[in-house]
């Protein structure tokens, strides 16, 4: 038999067809459905079901259905709710997880849904609601213990030193801070100090936070002691380890046939042992599971839930927690209990299952709208979340020093290598950078080491501010690619370690050669993200879903499979372009190639052709790592119970459900897990000591795989610290950067926050705007093209472009310029304003981004100042303000400022005066066909008659030459000037 919709109770029918919660509470048996006001207000009389609807990425819902039973209901109110509950599931698809909840003893996803906390009233619908009325307010203490907030005697015997409580009295709410609790639950607890008066207070009343050990001489101490008769000393509390839940019989399997329960004998246990035509119970000592095959009835599944109902209430101890999961959708944790659990059961994505779902709502004239995903032929492609226009340098590894590449080299990287690239972009209100290493598949772990501790010696010299990347080959993030824009990847390297290491191993060289046979296989989205790969030049490296470049013989073949698209076809053009330029091409389609093309690939044989689908960015899940002592070895905690697992009990991650940015602790270190890359947070007051090891959390994080989704160990790790988080962090949270980075600890900060009317403590601005966005304004005129957009003029007028492709080329190759509204790397008045002397930044570290640049930096720096003003260097700036008399620091900056602001546009102004020749603006500009000879390159514009420049920068030289550096390079781009 199949259970549908229309069996359901009326007021559970078309449940769960949107993202949210919604809320039934049982009354006479029956559901009631609970108003959207209402959520959150639960009374210990009752019993409720919740059912929480999630829509992934993918476009799937998925469902939580958890059963909430307050501490005075009824067992038969408790097995009729469950009996709901079963029935729910299978009318939404038999997915869903069923939560038994208990009240005082939730889970933490649970709680998530009610942040901060939710405190059960007394009374019920059997008792008609007689529970204290909100004008009679009574003192109630209430002791919290990490996401529980329960309701204890008011006397002074239940105070300890160990744990947080919270007094509400008629006019003030006290926090008791005991001496033993941490700086993490004293913060949580203010949550709920803000919610019991916000609640209970309508938001008006006096709150103190009291610490343990202040005496009566703290006005507030006293008034609180005074509640309780008085001061005198806090019994010992005995030593209790709360995260003790490992069971002394170990993890045990039972069947149920008909409501009976047998045990189930094995040496060890596997999902091979779980019949899918039958119900199954785990006893895991506190927590019990069921689990149902997919091919039981409905019935079976009311036996197993009534008989866990019955093992729940007989069992000793007393159980805290009861999951029922159906087959193909088990969760990490139950997965978690057996020696070996297939990656390949757990059905990943429920399309066909929603569907049937869908068409059984919509036949019963339910709104079926967001329940399934609708089909899209637009790209699904990620977004960078990142400024493209910035600053960036490469090194190359080589043994123990690192050598700086030309512009023009700095995106061609070999298989062999590894680097060091340092990324500068416009922040909120300074530079911002990543400075990541990019490991090669084939490179010699002396080469990685060395580029590690390299990086991680810049990161720290830079007081820990950029944020970190260590990267792969082959899994790249796009935030990558888009910092180097076109990216080609050799075969072989240059590393001495790695000559050294083939030479050992009797390993042929397969370094890249110009004049050698090469495959390329080329892929991206975009002109702003296109990569060449360089792969064994065979025919079985071809696939029909990729364009490639294949030369040998003083000949360049083109090879398009049947599944590519003009734009990759235009991909492949451009990236041509930059690996042989200027030289003839010979396309072949796939099933049509010459025998020559097969000739340079050793023959031709069978290769893929099916559609690859890359793997995706999945729902980001949050974990806090916590630590008591130096091991770094990180473990499930509390929630791991696998005797051969990675427990520690020294350290613990846990995952932090429904999560937003008040739940980063600046205490402690977190990991954002998005499947195709992790995030390592790392807070402001965190211990200095483990800073320099969080990237071997990342990795042990990997290598434990907590999620079991089969995380590869080169999957890309960033490294964040508190109030340096860029923006492709910041977009997983409704994030407000003026939380991020205040000063001293949690409980602090939002004691702060608490009283003070809600204000942060710091007014930070909001991000800059990239210049990316559609927001950004852009010059209406032509732009030059960024380094990955350089190809030979000829060949761009023999080869074709596609109109839709040409669209997005142009738009991208006006925003996404290199150093369009980034300062150049100088000591400008600009930046000395903006960076005081004692938080200057290593201007040295910040390079240049093309030739040109360097070289018109390079003409700053050497030029002699004129004879009626000294020169502009800050070392002249400074000896010119210590001759004078002394004054206030804030005087002297400004002057300072001002006077070097000054001397740069007198040095302008005196240059412009001076007896240059005249060009028209048409022999100026860098695309011109008859360019003026013998300027200075890097001052074209120094050429134009006034007329012709105010006509086209709207303004006079002088005017011009008053701004700051990066604003007069960011116009002359716009008119072709730089």
């Amino acid at each position: 038999m199949t259970f549908s919709m229309r069996d359901l109770d009326q007021a559970l029918q078309g449940a769960g067809q949107k993202s949210g919660i919604e809320i039934w509470r049982i009354e006479n048996f029956k559901p009631v459905t609970v108003p959207k006001e209402s959520h959150g207000r639960f009374f210990t009389g009752d019993s409720y079901i919740v059912l929480k609807t999630t829509a992934s990425r993918s476009g799937s819902l998925h469902h939580d259905i958890h059963y909430w039973l307050g501490k005075d209901s009824s067992q038969d109110e408790a097995g009729a709710v469950a009996v709901m509950t079963v029935e729910l599931d299978s009318a939404l698809g038999g997915r869903a997880v069923q939560y038994r909840e208990v009240q005082g003893h939730e889970t933490e996803k649970f709680l998530s849904y009610f942040k901060p906390c939710i405190i059960p009233q007394e009374g019920g619908v059997a008792s008609g609601f007689n529970h204290v009325k909100p004008e009679e307010h009574q003192t109630r203490l209430y002791i919290c213990k990490g996401k529980h907030v329960v309701r204890v005697p008011f006397v002074r015997s239940t105070l300890n030193h160990e744990d947080v409580f919270i007094l509400d009295t008629e006019s003030k709410i006290f926090q008791f801070n005991g001496s033993k609790s941490s700086i993490q639950e004293r913060a949580k607890a203010l949550e709920v100090v803000q919610y019991i008066k916000d609640t209970y207070h309508d938001g008006k009343c006096d709150i103190a936070a009291v610490e343990d050990g202040r005496m009566m001489a703290d006005a507030e101490a006293g008034e609180f002691w005074g509640l309780f008769g008085g001061f005198a000393p806090l019994p010992k509390k005995p030593a209790v380890n709360d995260d003790e839940t490992a069971e002394s019989d170990g993890i045990k399997l039972f069947s149920v046939d008909k409501g009976k329960t047998d045990a189930v004998e094995a040496e060890s246990l596997t999902k091979e042992l779980l019949d899918t035509n039958k119900c199954y119970i785990l006893d895991c000592g506190l927590e019990l599971f069921v689990w149902k095959g997919r091919n039981t009835s409905i019935d079976q599944r009311k036996n197993a839930t009534e008989a866990a109902e019955e093992f729940f209430r007989s069992s000793e101890p007393q159980k805290s927690n009861l999951v029922s999961v159906m087959e193909g959708y088990e969760t990490v944790m139950f997965r978690s209990k057996f020696d070996s659990w297939p990656a390949s059961s757990t059905i990943a994505e429920p399309q066909q299952g929603r569907g049937k779902v869908a068409a059984l709502l919509q036949r019963q004239g339910v709104n079926v709208q967001g329940l399934v995903k609708t089909s899209s032929s637009s790209k699904d492609e990620p977004k960078p979340y990142i400024d493209g226009t910035g600053n960036l340098q490469v090194w190359r590894i080589n043994c123990e020093e690192k050598i700086l590449l030309e512009a023009a080299e700095q995106s061609k990287f070999y298989s062999g290598d590894c680097y060091i690239f340092q990324y500068s972009y416009p922040g909120e209100d300074r530079e911002e950078h990543l400075v990541g290493t990019w490991f090669g598949k084939q490179s010699v772990e002396e080469d990685r080491t060395s580029a590690l501790s390299m990086a991680n010696k810049m990161v720290e010299s830079m007081k820990f501010m950029p944020a970190q990347a260590r990267i792969y080959e082959g899994k790249e993030p796009i935030q990558f690619f888009v910092i180097m824009q076109s990216f080609i990847t050799f075969k072989g390297g240059l590393s001495e370690a790695f000559k050294k290491y083939i030479a050992e191993n009797e390993i042929p060289d397969t370094t890249y050669e110009a004049e050698g046979v090469a495959l390329f296989r080329v892929q991206g989205s975009g002109p702003e993200n296109m990569q060449a790969i360089q792969i064994e030049a065979v025919s079985t490296g071809l696939n029909s879903s990729h364009c490639y470049i294949l030369h040998g013989d003083s000949t360049v073949f083109t090879w398009c499979g049947n599944l590519t698209s003009s734009d990759d076809q235009e991909l492949m053009e451009r990236m041509l372009d930059l690996i042989r330029p200027n030289e003839p091409t010979k396309a072949q389609k796939e099933g049509s190639e010459s025998e020559h093309f097969w000739e340079l690939l050793g023959g031709k044989s069978e290769y893929p052709s099916q559609k690859i689908k890359k793997d995706g960015e999945s729902d980001p899940h949050l974990f806090s790592c916590t630590f008591t002592n130096e091991n770094l070895k990180v473990g499930y905690g509390i929630n791991c119970h696998k005797p051969h697992s990675c427990y520690d009990p020294t350290s613990r991650v846990t995952e932090i459900f429904s999560f937003t940015q008040d739940d980063l602790m600046t205490e402690d270190i977190f990991i954002l897990d998005c499947h195709t890359e992790i995030f390592v947070w790392v807070g402001q007051q965190v211990d200095p000591k483990k800073k320099p090891q969080v990237l071997a959390i990342g990795e042990n994080f990997l290598k434990h795989d907590f999620l079991l989704e089969n995380l590869a160990s080169e999957t890309p790790i960033y490294i964040v610290t508190e109030g340096n988080e860029p923006p492709f962090f910041t977009r997983f949270f409704t994030w407000d950067s003026s939380k991020s980075g205040m000063h001293g600890n949690s409980f602090q900060r939002k004691l702060a926050i608490l009283t003070n009317k809600g204000k942060p403590l710091l007014d930070k601005p909001k991000r800059r705007v990239p210049a990316y966005s559609s927001r950004s304004t852009v010059p209406d005129k032509s732009q030059p093209r960024s380094r990955s957009m350089t190809f030979s003029p000829d060949r761009a007028r023999v080869r074709g472009r596609s109109p839709a492709f040409n669209a997005l080329a142009a738009n991208f190759e006006k925003l996404n310029i290199r150093n369009q509204s980034t300062p150049p790397p100088m000591v400008s008045p600009m930046v000395r304003k903006l960076y005081p002397k004692s938080h200057a930044p290593d201007l040295s570290k910040i390079a240049p981004k093309s030739a040109a640049i360097a070289a018109r930096t390079a003409l700053f720096e050497k030029s002699p100042p004129t004879s009626q003003e000294p020169p502009t260097s800050p070392s002249s700036s400074e000896a010119t303000n210590q001759a004078e008399a002394p004054k206030s620091t804030s005087e002297t900056n400004e002057e300072e400022a001002m006077s070097s602001i000054h001397e740069d546009s007198k040095e302008e102004e005196a240059e412009e005066d001076s007896s240059l020749p005249t060009f028209p603006y048409e022999r100026l500009k860098t695309d011109s066909e008859d360019p003026a000879s013998d300027i200075d390159l890097t001052r074209r514009e120094a050429y134009m008659t006034s007329s012709e420049f105010k006509e086209k920068f709207e303004m006079t030289k002088n005017e011009f030459y008053k701004l700051p550096k990066w604003k007069q390079n960011k116009l002359k781009m716009s008119v072709n000037l730089f």
